[in-house]
């Protein structure tokens, strides 16, 4: 896959059939956009390429609003791209600029720039300065330009439509399994390992301590069967993760830490992903060390026995 982050410094020559949106998760609503794109790639000897943007529109446009509720960074945003087969991303920032270009000037610079024959779009999809372009606008400009839109319906499951939003709501609510229902894949956070208090070392589980971007949503504060991954590898370790405060140890900030079952190796500063296969508990606050140090093991034993019988089906 070819990565730009400089809308300007994109010239292509083969014919592409393009989407643009955030694409945050890239859920399996998402995932079934792509596949028409692929699909019509295909068909036409040509090109998928994807505009997506970060931060998102909504960010930038109302920077009052809370920026911590992101599905997924932007650096896992692209490995995700590259597994589903995109041959072309172009992760670029949405400006206040961007936001006050006309439909018709954009969209002439993506033809321009991309060589667009087909532009697929999600429902309620609009750009431009005043969200001008909407699917109306944009056919129009297709037939001055000389690419044709096409509108993907959303993805229904269970009668249920499949969004960003709900999937948020699901892993406010510790719901972990519904969210990788709807995500198609665990619902995870990569990022590097650093070094923690150490506490776990000391009562005899040690754990790694996932670094947490700061726009990052998190699953509900609990304890959770987990599994661990290297960066670029498949093989996963079993785990159990606590994501939370560490009230038992007057903790105030959220982390995560897992700690990894028959695991012995130096992993500081390594980049890793850890997977959340199902909630156990909620969190909460031991006032004695050997209750916490219980209860851990009852958590790792229940953990394992979870994650023995886990069938993994990735999408």
């Amino acid at each position: 896959m070819q990565l730009y982050r400089d809308f300007s410094a994109v010239q292509l020559s083969k014919p592409t059939v393009l989407t643009i949106g955030t694409f945050d998760g890239l859920h399996r609503g998402h995932q079934a956009l792509l596949n028409k794109l692929k699909a019509a790639a295909q068909q036409h000897h040509a090109q998928t390429a994807v505009i997506a943007f970060h931060p998102r529109p909504k960010t930038v446009l109302a920077p009052q609003l809370a920026n911590n509720d992101y599905l997924t960074t932007a650096e896992e945003r692209i490995l995700l791209f590259e597994a589903l087969g995109i041959d072309i991303l172009l992760l670029i920032p949405f400006t206040i600029e961007l936001s006050q270009r006309s439909a018709r000037d954009f969209i002439k610079e993506v033809v321009e720039r991309l060589n667009m024959i087909e532009l697929y779009v999600g429902q309620d999809f609009a750009l431009g300065k005043n969200r001008e372009g909407n699917k109306h606008k944009l056919a129009e400009l297709g037939q001055e330009f000389g690419y044709s839109l096409h509108e993907v319906e959303p993805l229904l499951l269970d009668g249920q439509v499949v969004s960003s939003t709900e999937i948020r709501q699901q892993l406010l609510a510790g719901d972990v399994r519904r969210a990788a229902f709807l995500l198609g894949r665990y619902p995870s956070l990569s990022s590097k390992i650093i070094q923690g208090a150490r506490r776990g070392h000391t009562i005899g589980f040690p754990t790694a301590n996932f670094e947490v971007p700061p726009e990052r949503l998190l699953p509900a504060n609990g304890v959770y069967a987990t599994f661990v991954r290297r960066a670029g590898q498949e093989q996963r370790y079993p785990s159990v993760t606590n994501v939370g405060i560490r009230p038992s140890f007057g903790g105030q900030e959220r982390t995560v830490e897992a700690y990894i079952f028959d695991f012995d190796q130096d992993i500081y500063h390594q980049p890793f992903t850890v997977e959340f296969v199902e909630r156990l508990r909620a969190e909460r606050k031991f006032d004695k060390i050997e209750a916490l140090i219980a209860q851990i093991k009852q958590d790792a034993e229940q953990a394992r026995r979870l994650l023995i019988d886990e069938v993994i089906s990735p999408v």
